[in-house]
């Protein structure tokens, strides 16, 4: 009975660990000083964004190439994987402890968290 009780307390508390309180990146500057001479890291994938524009990095093996730009509040990219093009997709920006949240489609859509190395 107390194995039971435990599995569903620590699967009660889970989502309250897993949404943590993300904040609005507004601006190119507040977006600059964030992730400048930082490595966005998350599983079998790591990236630099570079103030210049650009975007390198590998994704599960493969190079990753772009380029990015700020326009009215949101992260602007267009996105090469292993040659293939990503396409231009424009990002809201959210930010928490040591990590940095990209959501497609000005919000609207998918996300994917990268922590700050």
């Amino acid at each position: 009975m107390w194995n039971l009780f435990l599995v569903w307390a620590i699967a009660a508390l889970t989502p309250a660990f897993a949404m943590a309180e993300y904040t609005k990146i507004n601006s190119k500057s507040q977006f600059v000083a964030l992730v400048q001479g930082k490595t966005l890291t998350r599983p079998l994938v790591k990236l630099n964004v570079w103030p210049s524009g650009q975007i390198s990095g590998r994704g599960a093996s493969w190079d990753v190439e772009g380029n990015w730009t700020w326009q009215n509040g949101y992260f602007c990219r267009d996105l090469f994987w292993g040659g293939d093009a990503l396409g231009y997709n424009c990002q809201e920006v959210g930010r928490t402890k040591g990590r940095v949240r990209f959501s497609s489609d000005q919000g609207r859509g998918a996300s994917a968290d990268f922590r700050l190395r």
